[in-house]
């Protein structure tokens, strides 16, 4: 059952705990945390307290727990972000939300469709907060890009290629470990998926290919049929040829739109838009994508606000992973 969310002041902070020292909590929680009104990081726990010792001391965290438990049994804090491996983001997510704690949970939600399920429904009983950490959905760059489409200015809309390739050498990285929900689609291959999916709609997963060594795909392609007969293109890799690449291109009848850094716009992100009479460019807002995040984490925490990144938003993402996994003849994280 259920214990009773924690409840602060609204004019107090909103308390996070830390579940782990994961990398991602430096650009995702510590850098934004100071533009962030009414968010204190207050404690960490991991797996090794002396990792969590040197994080707190390292990141100027002031308290830690001597584990994952001890951390979600604390009355001192009112919300937990879940930075860990995907394939442990279930159970942990499902322990806050049994600790009547709020919970931001890193991308991707789960490690497959089916615990997200599970965690969709506990989800709806709970009273607290269930959000995922996908930064991206929180900036305005999505809403811009689907006026500009809207405008017809490009034309109707027929093809959009979607790549996200980072270079991350085979060893020791969680990436390239499958019992920890590694391998390039869960990671930087959500966001070209879902970057698709919130302008275009729902896809049916048409082709699937993946290059990949012991379960893990380090790189993979995918082709998608959205609504109105678009056709899609989703690349991703964490060791290929082509070892960065963050853009998007949508071609129309009259014309085509390429977007510069589409998943972070804050690391430069340029909108340039090419017709037979013209061309030219535009700069989306340049605001920390984990920013606006926090900010609508502590807004939802606070006063219900609602939440762009939720967890039916997160089921039915993990749906169309499970199904591209599944077609380049893969087996979704968690499963295997």
């Amino acid at each position: 059952m259920n214990h009773e969310p924690a409840h602060h002041s609204t004019d107090g902070p909103v308390r996070v705990g830390v579940l782990g020292a994961a990398r991602i909590m430096r650009d995702a929680l510590v850098r934004p945390a100071p533009d962030v009104d009414g968010l204190e990081i207050s404690t960490i726990a991991a797996r090794d307290p002396d990792r969590a010792r040197a994080a707190a001391e390292k990141y100027g965290i002031a308290r830690t727990h001597a584990s994952y438990e001890a951390l979600l049994a604390d009355p001192e804090i009112d919300a937990v972000y879940v930075p860990l491996p995907a394939t442990l983001h279930a159970r942990w997510a499902k322990a806050a939300l049994d600790a009547g704690k709020h919970v931001l949970v890193e991308k991707p939600f789960t490690a497959n469709a089916t615990e997200a399920e599970h965690l969709v429904t506990a989800a709806a009983t709970s009273p607290t907060v269930v959000m995922e950490a996908y930064h991206s959905g929180h900036h305005p760059l999505t809403e811009e890009l689907r006026k500009i489409i809207a405008t017809g200015e490009i034309g109707t809309v027929h093809t959009a290629r979607a790549i996200f390739c980072v270079p991350v050498p085979p060893g020791k990285n969680i990436r390239w470990n499958l019992a920890l929900g590694g391998g390039g689609l869960l990671d930087v291959g959500y966001y070209p998926v879902r970057l698709l999916r919130e302008l275009f709609g729902e896809p049916t997963v048409t082709q699937a290919r993946a290059r990949e060594g012991g379960g893990i795909d380090r790189s993979l392609e995918a082709d998608l049929l959205f609504p109105q007969d678009i056709r899609g293109t989703i690349v991703s890799s964490i060791w290929s040829r082509r070892l960065f690449a963050s853009k998007l291109e949508v071609t129309g009848t009259s014309g085509k739109m390429r977007v510069s850094f589409p998943y972070h716009p804050q690391m430069g992100a340029k909108i340039t838009l090419r017709t037979p009479d013209r061309r030219w460019r535009e700069t989306p807002d340049r605001t920390s994508t984990y920013v606006l995040q926090l900010r609508a984490f502590v807004d939802a925490v606070r006063h219900g606000a609602p939440i762009r990144t939720d967890a039916p938003a997160a089921l039915r993402q993990m749906q169309v992973l499970d199904t591209i996994y599944r077609t380049a003849g893969m087996t979704p994280r968690g499963l295997g």
